[in-house]
């Protein structure tokens, strides 16, 4: 695959004597076949397991801040949109409602999401041969929304309660969806959100960590931010496209309280099309597509940047890259 000639260093090996071209071009070779293990495993200190995991953390947590607030008003048409039942009219008033306790949320969730990812991504490569990169990307983006799943439920539930005018406040929110629910009330709709959300964390992370591979492979250089945002809007947008389905169903049992329409996912998609027809499944995807492709530039963007000025303020050992 395209990775393997950037871990070799072509400066050095272009201004080799003749006699000595022989000896390099088989050393250039033993370092394109190790690929993975010559580049990643230079480094085994645990420190740097803890640097990538706190460097994940600020990284993630910016770019989550910085692009919830940006597209929240969208979010919130598309959760009006897929909670109506059938032509139900849809308000426009209120498009932020809820920013602020969902940042609260979402900054703790993105940090640990890309805190989980980035060192057990790492971890994988290793572990993996480099033609089974994409099923190390697949695996790390489904273990870090496992993770983060533990912060973005409750968060989710209390942003689209909110968004569907039901609560005034986060703190309302939550103390009765506490009292009138219970604590699960706070997990309502969970399995339909890993249902949704480990398949969109998966595959959205591996077709951007792939599409870096190939681009950089075919750019013989490193990509620069409005690169990594392009690349990021186009794994964002079809991600999002394919998982429209899932999204509704999560947000109908997310939105329910305690009336229970639904008594769970395989029931809650018998419903709407059986009461709103199969096209019930796909609402809200244009601004779903439109939300999470410009949200995907914004995120990855502000991702790569944000981790690249963090590793810069700690000096590398040569050839040594994270893609």
């Amino acid at each position: 695959m395209g990775p393997l000639t950037l871990a070799v260093d072509t400066t050095s090996s272009s201004v080799a004597s003749p006699d000595g071209s022989g000896r390099k071009m088989q050393k250039t070779q033993l370092e394109a076949r190790k690929n993975f293990a010559s580049v990643n495993m230079r480094e085994e200190k645990p420190f740097d397991f803890f640097r990538i995991l706190f460097e994940g953390f600020i990284a993630g947590g910016t770019a989550g801040v910085v692009v919830e607030t940006a597209l929240y008003p969208i979010d919130t048409i598309k959760t009006r949109l897929q909670a109506a039942h059938g032509g139900g009219k849809i308000v426009l008033k209120g498009l932020y409602s809820g920013l602020t306790g969902n940042l609260a949320g979402v900054l703790p969730a993105s940090a640990l999401f890309v805190g989980v990812y980035e060192p057990t991504k790492q971890k994988l490569l290793k572990m993996f041969p480099e033609n089974l990169s994409a099923f190390a990307h697949l695996t790390a983006g489904a273990i870090g929304g496992v993770a983060a799943s533990l912060i973005r439920v409750p968060t989710e539930v209390v942003k689209q309660r909110m968004q569907t005018g039901q609560f005034s406040s986060p703190p309302d929110a939550v103390r009765l969806i506490a009292s009138k629910e219970g604590f699960k009330g706070l997990y309502a709709g969970y399995g339909s959100f890993l249902l949704r959300d480990l398949p969109f964390d998966a595959i959205q992370f591996c077709i951007y960590e792939q599409l870096r591979i190939g681009y950089k492979a075919a750019a013989q250089r490193d990509m620069n931010d409005p690169e990594n945002a392009i690349i990021g809007a186009f794994a964002g947008a079809l991600t999002g496209a394919i998982t429209t389905p899932l999204d509704v169903v999560k947000t109908r049992l997310m939105v329910q309280g305690s009336a229970n329409q639904y008594k769970g996912i395989s029931d809650c998609v018998q419903t709407i099309v059986r009461e709103e027809g199969p096209s019930a499944l796909l609402k809200g995807i244009g601004p779903r597509v439109m939300w999470i492709g410009i949200g995907g530039s914004i995120f990855f963007g502000v991702l790569e940047s944000t981790k690249r000025l963090l590793a810069e303020r700690h000096p590398k050992a040569p050839n040594v890259k994270h893609d």
